[in-house]
């Protein structure tokens, strides 16, 4: 079960909430006159780097070559 709290607790209390939040990575529920009004989540993680080394299973010599000869300067 979430946390909750008042809107006026929400109000005083706002910077630290968030930092709680983030920190525990636990939901807080605002209420207004007791019932939910909104739900303070913690922002998703970054997605993480793609790491490339190790992903290359097989590399052929040249890939592009047709094996014909030719000169640049035609």
């Amino acid at each position: 079960m979430p946390k909750t709290m008042t809107a006026a607790e929400f109000k005083d209390q706002c910077l630290k909430v968030m930092d709680r939040v983030k920190k525990t990575r636990r939901e807080i529920v605002v209420t207004k006159r007791g019932k939910p009004v909104v739900r303070i989540l913690p922002a998703a993680d970054e997605e993480p780097e793609l790491e490339l080394e190790g992903l290359i299973l097989h590399q052929d010599r040249d890939l592009t070559s047709t094996g014909e000869g030719w000169e640049a300067d035609s």
